[in-house]
This record gives structure tokens, C-alpha cells and sequence, in this order.
């Protein structure tokens, strides 16, 4: 297999850069360019000062090479670390120098594909690595620390073997099919099939609040057309991220960024305001402000204050479908130019939160904030052990391994032959292998590392 190097560090100037270089003659190919203490005498896991030289044996840069030698490294192979100073240039140099002496560039993700293909990790613990760097909160950090420290992994493998046990029991039966033996109990498999279907089914629930940490929590920013909505956005965000104007129906699609707020990782969605229209572009992000209010954890209704009142019962009728079980905070805007007490008295007859606030001015904003943090409920991740879901291509193994037992549970039932019992078996088997890569082909590997950094 080719020797890989990359910078792994990030892309830019910094004090330090360091240069990764994983592969069979990653010892040996360092060494044509290094001017210090011989790398073949160096032990594992130590550190050396030294001098890296470029292809004419003129000296680059003052360096420290780190030695890990196999298996004992991130990817199971040979690699060395050198850590360079950080210019631009050295580090261009440096990659240029190794690549000349035998080393490839490394594409994405590859140099923690050869730790899964060497069995130093699983998928699903390889996968967690790309969400740690990710990560945005204290909440999404530990969930993919967790993941990454293989608990969801060793869940499933308890899972998979467990339904092994008994799948190889039924197959051994169809090889005496002629004697009649028995040697799974129908009533035990059931009770398996049951609580491992519990426990897919609590893995799978636990989904939406893993996609919310991972990914922010949903909040959708809704309203007539000139409430103030892009300009909440702006405010909240700190930053002019939406288009402002006096113009009726300027925001005619949804606009999302994110920020955490009292350590909860928030996603706000500006959507279009919500009117008749004729115009087709309009009503089209009209449609899609209801889909985000579907969508969102939270619902913040903006309500311009000098807005008639009577259109208040109206619009709320519109949107009242579209907020079943998420929390509704009423924000009245534009306090600065009226008086909003009888808008206000008119929302403390809807079960809605009411914050007034003037975004253009920032009055009531910090309020509206506090309210936003209080509403904003994420499931408690502090036990070591708790596993949730935050990746979709688990969750749709999840959720395909839960149909396969529900026929297994089925065919049980109905006292169907082992057979057809044992494939349902296998396929829940299956997808849950697919999740930590004891099923997996070239595509998925490929599509799952691609979208890795390089140097990862």
C-alpha cells in the first residue's frame, strides 16, 4: 500500500503545521529528507529535533519528528508527525519534499479509512472522529466522544450477537429438518426479538435529538411579510446574514445559520412571510415555511405591534397545525414605534410564550434570548455510557433492522419455518452490521471518507 502524507493541521498560518506520513516505508522515506538522530534507532512513541531537508539536501526547516511505529499508531501502519513552523510556504515545501522522495498526497479521510481497514477502529467510531472535530457544543462533542470511545459499536455487537446465537441454532435445525429436532426454543426467540427490537426502536427515538445536537436545534423565525423576521435573524445571529428591506416579501426562501446559546448549539431558519400571493417564486417559500415549521423544536411567531389586530386570531389559525407539541414564543416587534399592550393582551389568551422586543433597536433582546435557552430542552448526555443516534445513515439501518424484526416477530407468530424466520434474523443482522462496517462495500466507504478533511 502507498505511503500518504498531508498537512493535518488546518489550512493557514500558524505558529506550527504538522505534516502526517502513514505507510509502510513512512520511516524510511522520512529519513531521506531528515538531518538529525537516524529514524531507524528511534522507539515508538518518542519525539527528536532535528532538520528537514528538500530534494537538493538544502535544509527547510528546524523540525520535531514524532515516531509511532505498527500497530501502535492511528492507523495501524508506520506513520511519523512532523511538526514544521506553520508558514505557508515550509508547509507546501515540506509536503513537495516527501512526495518527491515516495510519499502520495493523501486524499480525504484516508488516513482514518486505513485505521478502520486495519482494525483499529469500526465505521460507526470513524465516522464519530469527523463529528468530534465538528463538534459546536459541549452537548454534540460528548455525544461523538462517546460514539467515538465505541459505546454505541459495543451495543450493537451485543445486539448482532445475540441474534447470531439463535439464527445459527434455527439453520442447524434445517440440516436435521428430516429428524424433526428442535434446537431454538420459538418462545425464547420471541422474547429476544422483542427486547433487541425495544432497544433498536430507543436507538432509532433517539434520533431527533441527536440530529438536534449534532446539528443545532431547530428554530423556526415565522410571520406576516415586514414583521421584522430577517431582521430578528440579524440581531440574533450578530451578524447581517439576511437581506433587510421595507419591500414586501423579500425573504422567498428559507435562510439558516447557527449559534449556541447558553451552551446548546441553536439553528435559526428565517422563512418566507406568510400571505396570500400570486406571485408563484413566493408562494413557493411560502410552502416552505410551513415544511420549517414542521420541522423546528421551537417557533418564534414574530408580530409586528402596529399591526392591526384583528389579523392576530387569523394568522395564528394558519400556523396553530403546523406547532403541535414544539413551544411557540410570540415575539412582538417594533415596540420602538407602539405601544403593544393590546397585542399583548390578545396573545395572553393563546397558549404561547410573549416576549416584546425591538430588533431593530435591540430592546428585549437578551429576554428573548434567555427564553429561547430556557425553552430550548436537549436530552441530558452527561452518563458516560448513554448512546444517541446523531447520523441519518444510522438511523435508516436503525430503523431497516426494527422491520426486519417485526417480520421475524411475525412470522414467529404465524409458526412459520425456520427458514424464512432465519433470513428475517440475518437482515436485521445485516443492516446492523452496516453501521459499524462489518457489512460495507466500496461505495459506501467511499462516500462516508469523502466527505472527511484532508490530513484525517
Amino acid at each position: 500500500m502507498d505511503t500518504i502524507c498531508a498537512v493535518s493541521t488546518p489550512h493557514g498560518m500558524g505558529g506550527i503545521a504538522v505534516i502526517r506520513v502513514s505507510g509502510d516505508d513512512a520511516l524510511d522515506i522520512v529519513q531521506r529528507r531528515w538531518q538529525g538522530k537516524p529514524i531507524a534507532g528511534m522507539a515508538s512513541h518518542s519525539a527528536h529535533l532535528g532538520h528537514l531537508l528538500d530534494s537538493q539536501g538544502e535544509i527547510l526547516d528546524e523540525a520535531v519528528v514524532t515516531i509511532f511505529r505498527a500497530p501502535h499508531s492511528f492507523t495501524g501502519e508506520d506513520v511519523v508527525e512532523i511538526s514544521c513552523h506553520g508558514s505557508m510556504w515550509i508547509q507546501q515545501q515540506v509536503v513537495a519534499t516527501l512526495i518527491d522522495a515516495g510519499c502520495r498526497a493523501a486524499t480525504g479521510g484516508e488516513f482514518t479509512q486505513r485505521a478502520f481497514a486495519n482494525g483499529k477502529m469500526d465505521l460507526s467510531q470513524a465516522e464519530a472522529i469527523a463529528d468530534v472535530i465538528a463538534s459546536q457544543s459541549r452537548a454534540s462533542h460528548h455525544v461523538a466522544m462517546n460514539q467515538m470511545r465505541g459505546a454505541f459499536s459495543r451495543q450493537l455487537t451485543a445486539l448482532r450477537s445475540q441474534l447470531l446465537q439463535f439464527v445459527s441454532l434455527i439453520e442447524l435445525e434445517l440440516d436435521f429438518s428430516e429428524e424433526d429436532v428442535t434446537f431454538a426454543d420459538r418462545e425464547r426467540l420471541t422474547t429476544l426479538a422483542t427486547d433487541v427490537k425495544a432497544v433498536i426502536d430507543s436507538l432509532a427515538q433517539s434520533y431527533q435529538a441527536g440530529n438536534a445536537i449534532k446539528n443545532g436545534l431547530p428554530v423556526a423565525i415565522v410571520g406576516a411579510t415586514n414583521a421584522g423576521k430577517s431582521t430578528l435573524l440579524n440581531t440574533l445571529l450578530g451578524d447581517d446574514r439576511a437581506l433587510v428591506s421595507d419591500i414586501q416579501g423579500t425573504t422567498r426562501d428559507v435562510i439558516e445559520d447557527t449559534v449556541v446559546m447558553g451552551g446548546t448549539l441553536l439553528r435559526f431558519i428565517d422563512t418566507a412571510g406568510i400571505r396570500q400571493s400570486n406571485d408563484v417564486i413566493e408562494s413557493m417559500g411560502i410552502e416552505r415555511s410551513f415544511k420549517k415549521m414542521d420541522e423546528a423544536r421551537i417557533v418564534l411567531w414574530v408580530i409586528d405591534a402596529t399591526a392591526p389586530i384583528a389579523e392576530i386570531d387569523e394568522f395564528y389559525a394558519q400556523i396553530k397545525p403546523h406547532c403541535r407539541d414544539k413551544a411557540v414564543i410570540a415575539v412582538v416587534n417594533k415596540i420602538d414605534a407602539s405601544a403593544p399592550l393590546p397585542i399583548v393582551k390578545k396573545l395572553k389568551g393563546l397558549d404561547v410564550g410573549v416576549v416584546q422586543i425591538s430588533a431593530r433597536e435591540g430592546t428585549g433582546i437578551e429576554h428573548l434570548k434567555q427564553e429561547i435557552v430556557a425553552t430550548a430542552t436537549l436530552p441530558q448526555v452527561t452518563d458516560e455510557n448513554a448512546v444517541i443516534v446523531t447520523n441519518s445513515r444510522h438511523y435508516h439501518a436503525l430503523v431497516r433492522a426494527g422491520e426486519a424484526l417485526d417480520r421475524t416477530l411475525q412470522g414467529l407468530a404465524m409458526g412459520l419455518s425456520g427458514d424464512l424466520v432465519s433470513q428475517d434474523i440475518r437482515e436485521c443482522m445485516h443492516y446492523l452490521g452496516e453501521i459499524t462496517g462489518e457489512i460495507s462495500s466500496d461505495d459506501i466507504l467511499g462516500e462516508i471518507f469523502s466527505h472527511f478533511c484532508i490530513g484525517k
